[in-house]
Protein backbone atom coordinates (compact mmCIF):
# COMPACT_ATOMS: atom_id res chain seq x y z
CA UNK A 1 0.00 0.00 0.00
CA UNK A 2 1.01 3.55 -0.67
CA UNK A 3 2.07 6.06 1.92
CA UNK A 4 -0.80 8.37 2.66
CA UNK A 5 0.34 11.89 2.41
CA UNK A 6 -2.81 13.19 4.48
CA UNK A 7 -1.96 15.26 7.60
CA UNK A 8 1.72 14.55 6.79
CA UNK A 9 4.78 17.42 7.10
CA UNK A 10 7.01 17.40 3.99
CA UNK A 11 9.97 19.94 3.76
CA UNK A 12 10.23 21.63 0.75
CA UNK A 13 13.79 23.97 -0.02
CA UNK A 14 13.84 25.89 -3.20
CA UNK A 15 10.21 25.73 -2.84
CA UNK A 16 9.24 29.50 -4.73
CA UNK A 17 9.30 28.65 -7.72
CA UNK A 18 10.08 25.57 -10.37
CA UNK A 19 10.72 22.36 -9.08
CA UNK A 20 10.42 22.96 -5.42
CA UNK A 21 6.86 25.04 -6.11
CA UNK A 22 5.80 22.30 -8.55
CA UNK A 23 6.65 19.42 -5.86
CA UNK A 24 5.21 21.40 -2.81
CA UNK A 25 2.07 21.72 -5.41
CA UNK A 26 2.29 17.84 -5.72
CA UNK A 27 2.09 17.41 -2.23
CA UNK A 28 -0.86 19.73 -1.39
CA UNK A 29 -2.88 17.58 -3.89
CA UNK A 30 -2.14 14.60 -2.06
CA UNK A 31 -2.87 16.11 1.44
CA UNK A 32 0.45 16.75 3.11
CA UNK A 33 0.96 19.51 5.24
CA UNK A 34 3.83 21.61 3.83
CA UNK A 35 7.09 23.40 5.06
CA UNK A 36 7.79 25.22 2.08
CA UNK A 37 11.20 27.05 2.72
CA UNK A 38 13.25 29.67 -0.30
CA UNK A 39 15.05 33.05 -0.27
CA UNK A 40 11.83 34.99 -1.46
CA UNK A 41 9.59 35.76 1.19
CA UNK A 42 6.69 36.79 -1.04
CA UNK A 43 6.90 34.33 -3.63
CA UNK A 44 6.49 32.11 -0.71
CA UNK A 45 3.66 33.80 0.65
CA UNK A 46 1.45 33.55 -2.43
CA UNK A 47 2.16 29.69 -3.08
CA UNK A 48 1.28 28.97 0.39
CA UNK A 49 -2.01 30.39 -0.25
CA UNK A 50 -2.49 28.04 -3.43
CA UNK A 51 -0.90 25.28 -1.72
CA UNK A 52 -3.69 25.52 0.61
CA UNK A 53 -6.39 26.02 -2.51
CA UNK A 54 -4.99 23.15 -3.61
CA UNK A 55 -5.33 20.91 -0.64
CA UNK A 56 -2.68 21.23 1.93
CA UNK A 57 -4.34 21.35 5.29
CA UNK A 58 -1.72 23.70 6.76
CA UNK A 59 1.86 25.38 4.99
CA UNK A 60 4.21 26.91 6.96
CA UNK A 61 6.39 29.78 5.35
CA UNK A 62 10.12 29.95 6.23
CA UNK A 63 12.15 32.03 4.59
CA UNK A 64 15.68 31.01 4.40
CA UNK A 65 19.12 30.91 2.86
CA UNK A 66 20.05 27.51 2.54
CA UNK A 67 23.94 28.71 2.06
CA UNK A 68 23.24 30.25 5.97
CA UNK A 69 23.87 26.88 8.14
CA UNK A 70 22.99 29.52 11.12
CA UNK A 71 19.88 30.08 9.78
CA UNK A 72 18.95 26.33 8.55
CA UNK A 73 19.65 25.52 12.35
CA UNK A 74 17.52 28.01 13.66
CA UNK A 75 14.67 27.46 11.42
CA UNK A 76 14.82 23.32 12.19
CA UNK A 77 15.35 24.17 16.28
CA UNK A 78 11.99 26.42 15.33
CA UNK A 79 9.59 23.70 14.35
CA UNK A 80 7.23 22.63 17.04
CA UNK A 81 4.11 20.60 17.79
CA UNK A 82 2.75 18.62 15.02
CA UNK A 83 5.83 20.43 12.55
CA UNK A 84 8.28 18.50 14.10
CA UNK A 85 7.68 14.65 12.73
CA UNK A 86 8.69 14.93 9.25
CA UNK A 87 7.69 12.28 6.43
CA UNK A 88 9.88 13.97 3.74
CA UNK A 89 12.67 16.32 3.24
CA UNK A 90 12.84 17.41 -0.23
CA UNK A 91 16.41 19.26 -0.42
CA UNK A 92 16.00 20.91 -4.05
CA UNK A 93 17.32 24.87 -3.31
CA UNK A 94 20.20 24.68 -5.93
CA UNK A 95 21.11 26.70 -9.00
CA UNK A 96 23.68 27.22 -12.12
CA UNK A 97 26.08 30.31 -12.71
CA UNK A 98 27.67 30.69 -16.43
CA UNK A 99 28.74 28.75 -18.61
CA UNK A 100 32.34 29.72 -19.36
CA UNK A 101 35.62 27.32 -19.61
CA UNK A 102 36.98 27.21 -16.70
CA UNK A 103 40.12 29.29 -17.52
CA UNK A 104 37.63 32.10 -17.90
CA UNK A 105 35.24 31.06 -15.21
CA UNK A 106 34.14 33.69 -12.22
CA UNK A 107 35.12 32.79 -8.93
CA UNK A 108 31.99 34.46 -7.09
CA UNK A 109 29.68 32.42 -9.49
CA UNK A 110 31.70 29.47 -8.04
CA UNK A 111 31.57 29.97 -4.61
CA UNK A 112 27.41 30.19 -5.39
CA UNK A 113 27.22 27.21 -6.67
CA UNK A 114 29.28 25.62 -4.32
CA UNK A 115 27.67 27.03 -1.22
CA UNK A 116 24.42 26.87 -2.52
CA UNK A 117 24.26 23.07 -4.43
CA UNK A 118 26.70 21.32 -1.87
CA UNK A 119 26.89 23.14 1.78
CA UNK A 120 23.14 24.23 1.43
CA UNK A 121 22.09 20.76 0.88
CA UNK A 122 24.40 19.68 4.04
CA UNK A 123 23.19 22.65 5.97
CA UNK A 124 19.36 21.57 5.31
CA UNK A 125 20.32 17.58 5.72
CA UNK A 126 22.64 17.56 9.22
CA UNK A 127 19.67 20.08 10.57
CA UNK A 128 16.58 17.74 9.60
CA UNK A 129 17.43 14.19 8.71
CA UNK A 130 17.98 13.05 12.52
CA UNK A 131 14.45 13.96 12.84
CA UNK A 132 13.91 11.26 10.59
CA UNK A 133 16.26 9.15 12.00
CA UNK A 134 14.32 9.62 15.68
CA UNK A 135 11.49 8.52 13.90
CA UNK A 136 12.86 5.64 12.16
CA UNK A 137 11.46 6.08 8.89
CA UNK A 138 10.71 8.97 6.11
CA UNK A 139 12.57 9.89 3.20
CA UNK A 140 14.76 12.00 1.65
CA UNK A 141 15.14 13.29 -1.63
CA UNK A 142 18.14 15.16 -3.05
CA UNK A 143 17.30 16.54 -6.51
CA UNK A 144 20.49 16.64 -8.47
CA UNK A 145 20.76 16.24 -12.19
CA UNK A 146 22.16 14.51 -15.50
CA UNK A 147 25.16 17.01 -14.60
CA UNK A 148 25.95 14.29 -11.56
CA UNK A 149 27.02 11.51 -13.57
CA UNK A 150 28.15 13.44 -16.79
CA UNK A 151 29.75 16.39 -17.52
CA UNK A 152 29.54 19.39 -20.18
CA UNK A 153 31.82 22.15 -22.52
CA UNK A 154 31.09 25.05 -19.63
CA UNK A 155 29.59 22.57 -17.27
CA UNK A 156 32.53 22.51 -15.41
CA UNK A 157 31.87 23.67 -11.49
CA UNK A 158 28.17 22.88 -11.44
CA UNK A 159 29.03 19.85 -12.74
CA UNK A 160 31.18 19.27 -9.97
CA UNK A 161 29.07 20.41 -7.29
CA UNK A 162 26.35 18.10 -8.94
CA UNK A 163 28.67 15.07 -8.83
CA UNK A 164 28.79 16.41 -5.23
CA UNK A 165 25.09 15.67 -4.54
CA UNK A 166 25.51 12.31 -6.42
CA UNK A 167 28.39 10.94 -3.73
CA UNK A 168 26.28 12.74 -1.08
CA UNK A 169 22.92 11.45 -1.91
CA UNK A 170 24.57 7.46 -1.96
CA UNK A 171 26.80 8.44 1.20
CA UNK A 172 23.53 9.44 3.18
CA UNK A 173 22.05 6.68 1.93
CA UNK A 174 24.84 3.78 3.51
CA UNK A 175 25.31 6.34 6.54
CA UNK A 176 21.25 5.54 7.37
CA UNK A 177 21.30 2.02 6.24
CA UNK A 178 19.10 0.21 9.22
CA UNK A 179 17.37 3.30 10.49
CA UNK A 180 14.04 2.97 8.37
CA UNK A 181 15.22 6.21 6.64
CA UNK A 182 15.22 5.92 2.73
CA UNK A 183 17.27 8.43 0.09
CA UNK A 184 16.43 9.18 -3.07
CA UNK A 185 18.19 11.28 -5.68
CA UNK A 186 15.80 12.70 -8.62
CA UNK A 187 18.37 13.66 -11.83
CA UNK A 188 16.66 15.77 -14.32
CA UNK A 189 17.98 16.48 -17.81
CA UNK A 190 16.48 19.63 -19.57
CA UNK A 191 13.76 21.42 -17.23
CA UNK A 192 12.39 24.76 -18.31
CA UNK A 193 12.53 26.84 -15.10
CA UNK A 194 13.93 29.68 -14.36
CA UNK A 195 16.95 27.51 -14.22
CA UNK A 196 18.45 28.88 -17.54
CA UNK A 197 17.57 32.61 -16.66
CA UNK A 198 19.60 32.12 -13.10
CA UNK A 199 22.41 30.48 -15.43
CA UNK A 200 22.64 33.53 -17.76
CA UNK A 201 22.51 36.18 -15.04
CA UNK A 202 18.96 37.22 -16.16
CA UNK A 203 19.72 36.74 -20.01
CA UNK A 204 16.42 35.61 -21.05
CA UNK A 205 17.18 35.49 -25.02
CA UNK A 206 20.27 33.68 -24.15
CA UNK A 207 17.92 31.13 -21.80
CA UNK A 208 15.19 30.79 -24.20
CA UNK A 209 17.76 29.02 -26.84
CA UNK A 210 18.96 26.59 -24.26
CA UNK A 211 15.14 25.00 -25.38
CA UNK A 212 14.58 26.00 -28.97
CA UNK A 213 13.38 23.63 -31.22
CA UNK A 214 12.96 20.74 -28.72
CA UNK A 215 10.23 20.18 -25.93
CA UNK A 216 11.88 20.04 -22.18
CA UNK A 217 10.65 18.97 -19.31
CA UNK A 218 8.45 20.72 -17.25
CA UNK A 219 8.85 20.93 -13.40
CA UNK A 220 5.34 19.08 -12.80
CA UNK A 221 7.47 15.90 -14.58
CA UNK A 222 10.15 16.41 -11.85
CA UNK A 223 7.59 16.83 -9.11
CA UNK A 224 5.69 13.56 -10.30
CA UNK A 225 8.78 11.49 -9.75
CA UNK A 226 9.39 12.75 -6.57
CA UNK A 227 5.92 12.12 -5.37
CA UNK A 228 5.89 8.45 -6.54
CA UNK A 229 9.53 8.35 -4.56
CA UNK A 230 8.12 9.17 -1.47
CA UNK A 231 4.82 7.42 -1.66
CA UNK A 232 6.05 4.04 -2.45
CA UNK A 233 5.55 1.24 0.96
CA UNK A 234 7.86 1.43 3.38
CA UNK A 235 9.57 -1.70 2.14
CA UNK A 236 10.34 -0.17 -0.59
CA UNK A 237 13.47 2.40 -1.63
CA UNK A 238 13.73 4.31 -4.81
CA UNK A 239 17.51 4.45 -4.99
CA UNK A 240 17.77 7.61 -7.96
CA UNK A 241 15.07 8.23 -10.55
CA UNK A 242 16.89 9.97 -13.97
CA UNK A 243 14.30 11.92 -16.17
CA UNK A 244 15.28 13.09 -19.71
CA UNK A 245 12.89 14.71 -22.34
CA UNK A 246 12.30 12.80 -25.30
CA UNK A 247 14.62 15.03 -27.38
CA UNK A 248 17.65 14.40 -25.16
CA UNK A 249 20.20 11.21 -24.10
CA UNK A 250 22.25 12.79 -22.30
CA UNK A 251 23.90 15.32 -20.79
CA UNK A 252 25.59 16.73 -24.27
CA UNK A 253 23.21 15.27 -26.84
CA UNK A 254 20.14 17.02 -27.86
CA UNK A 255 17.94 16.67 -30.54
CA UNK A 256 16.46 19.70 -32.19
CA UNK A 257 13.63 19.73 -34.46
CA UNK A 258 10.05 21.17 -34.27
CA UNK A 259 8.36 21.25 -30.51
CA UNK A 260 6.11 18.31 -29.88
Amino acid sequence: MEIDLRDRVVFVSGASSGIGAATARACARAGARLIVAARRRERLEALAAELRGLGAPDVLVRPLDTRDAGAVQRMADGLEGGWTVLEAIVNNAGLSRGLEPLTEGHLEDWNEMIDTNVKGLLHVDRALVPRLVAAGRGTVVHIGSVAGTQVYPGGNVYCASKHAVDALTRGLRMDLLGSGVRVTGIDPGLVETEFSIVRFHGDTARASAVYRDLTPLTAEDVAEAVLYAITRPDRVSIAGITLYPADQASARDVHRGRKR
